[in-house]
C-alpha cells in the first residue's frame, strides 16, 4: 500500500501542536523550518501541499505565561487570538526564505457544513494551488463557539481533505503511530505499519486523551482517518520528530502507520455525492449537453435551455435530457437566478452579464454523479 504515498500527488499535512511548540516552550521555528523545506522539496517534486497547523492557542498560552491549557472559551479564544498571529508570522517567514508564498485560511464548520460556503472554500484552494502558494489552515478559534468548533485540527485536516479531493492525508504527531498497545505503559508494543481505516479492532488500541497542549489524542487520528476515507484518501499518522520524515514517507520508507480506505477516491466522493438526496431544482439540457456529461466533461451554460426551482449556490440539482430524463445530479454553482441569466450562453459571458464569475462551468465535472 505504501505506493498510494509516493504516488499521492495533493497532500493534506497536518501538524500537532507539541511539536509546533516544543511541549509548550513557545514556537519551535527551527523544527518548522525543518518541515519547510521537506515541503518545498515535495512542492518541487510535483505535489500539491495543504498545510493544517495547530498551535495558536498553545502559542498564545506561551506569549501569555499560561502553563495550563484554559477551559472557558472565551480564554481560548483570546489566547488563539494571541498566539495566531506569532504563528501565521513563522510559517510566512519560513516559507518566505524559500521564495515560496503561504495563504492564511481560518475555517469553522459551518464554512464546510453549508454547501455555498463549501464551493466558495474549494474554489479559493484549488485557485491557491493552481498559483503553487501553500494554503495554512487553522481552526477560526477566535469567533468559534462550542457548537461549531471541530474540537481538533484532527479533523478539520480530514474535511480539507475531503475538501480539496486530497490522495493522502499526513498527521504530524508527537508518537510514531498507531500501536498495538499504548507504548507508555506497555514498552513491548509493536508499531501497527498498514491497516484498514474501517478496521474496528484499531478502536480498541486508539484509547487515551491528547496532551496538555492539543486537544486530540490517537482516537481523533483515527476519526479524521475514516472521514478522510470517506473521500477515498490515504492517511499516514507518523511521529514529526522522524528525522526526514516527509521526504522519508514521499520515497516510500514505512514509517508510522498507514491506514487505507475502503473504495478509491474516485467510488468514494461519487457516494458522498450521490447521499445528497433532496434536490432543490432543475436544468433541461440540450442533446449536446448531455453528451458531454455522459464523456466525462463539465456541464458548461451553453448548454442548459431551462432551469427550475429557488436553488442556491452549492445546493443540488438534477440535470436531464430533452426527453425529461435525469442523466445526472451535483451541485450548482450557480444560483437558480443566476443560471436563468447565463443559460444558453458561452462561459466568456458570465462576467459580463453577472458582474462576476465564480467558476466558468455551472457544475464541475468533480461535483457531479451520473443516474
Amino acid at each position: 500500500m505504501r505506493d498510494k504515498v509516493t504516488g499521492a500527488r495533493r497532500w493534506v499535512v497536518k501538524i500537532g501542536s507539541a511539536l509546533l511548540t516544543a511541549d509548550g516552550r513557545g514556537l519551535d521555528q527551527a523544527s518548522m523550518a525543518v518541515w519547510v523545506r521537506q515541503m518545498i522539496a515535495l512542492q518541487d517534486a510535483g505535489v500539491e501541499l495543504v498545510l493544517v497547523s495547530s498551535g495558536a492557542v498553545a502559542a498564545g498560552m506561551s506569549r501569555l505565561g499560561w502553563t495550563a491549557r484554559p477551559k472557558a472559551v472565551h480564554e481560548l479564544q483570546a489566547a488563539a487570538a494571541v498566539g495566531q498571529m506569532g504563528l501565521v508570522q513563522a510559517w510566512e517567514s519560513s516559507f518566505a526564505a524559500h521564495g515560496r508564498h503561504t495563504a492564511q485560511i481560518l475555517l469553522t464548520h459551518d464554512d464546510l457544513s453549508d454547501r455555498k460556503r463549501y464551493l466558495n472554500a474549494r474554489s479559493t484552494l484549488r485557485t491557491l494551488l493552481d498559483l503553487k502558494a501553500i494554503p495554512v489552515i487553522n481552526e477560526n478559534d477566535t469567533v468559534v463557539t462550542d457548537e461549531i468548533r471541530f474540537g481538533d485540527n484532527d479533523t478539520l485536516a480530514a474535511l480539507v481533505a475531503n475538501l480539496v479531493e486530497a490522495d493522502l492525508l499526513v498527521i504530524l504527531t508527537d508518537r510514531d503511530g498507531m500501536f498495538d498497545a499504548d507504548p507508555r505503559i506497555k514498552p513491548d508494543a509493536c508499531l501497527i505499519s498498514e491497516a484498514r481505516a474501517d478496521d474496528p479492532q484499531l478502536d480498541e488500541v486508539a484509547g487515551g486523551s491528547g496532551g496538555a497542549l492539543g486537544r486530540g489524542g490517537m482516537q481523533t487520528k483515527l476519526r479524521a482517518a475514516r472521514l478522510a476515507a470517506r473521500s477515498g484518501a490515504h492517511t499516514v499518522i507518523a511521529g514529526g520528530r522522524i528525522e526526514q520524515v516527509l521526504s522519508r514517507l514521499r520515497a516510500g520508507e514505512r514509517l508510522g502507520t498507514l491506514l487505507a480506505p475502503e473504495r478509491n477516491r474516485h467510488a468514494a466522493r461519487k457516494q458522498w455525492l450521490a447521499g445528497h438526496l433532496q434536490m432543490r431544482g432543475r436544468l433541461t439540457l440540450d442533446a449536446g449537453a448531455v453528451e458531454a456529461l455522459r464523456q466525462g466533461r463539465s456541464l458548461l451554460p451553453v448548454g442548459v435551455i431551462a432551469v427550475e426551482g429557488n436553488f442556491r449556490r452549492g445546493e443540488m440539482v438534477a440535470c436531464c435530457g430533452p426527453d425529461g430524463d435525469e442523466v445526472a445530479r451535483g451541485l450548482a454553482n450557480y444560483s437558480a437566478q443566476e443560471a436563468q441569466r447565463i443559460m444558453g450562453r458561452p462561459s466568456e459571458d458570465i462576467e459580463r452579464l453577472l458582474g462576476y464569475i465564480d467558476e466558468p462551468e455551472l457544475m464541475h465535472r468533480d461535483n457531479m454523479i451520473e443516474v
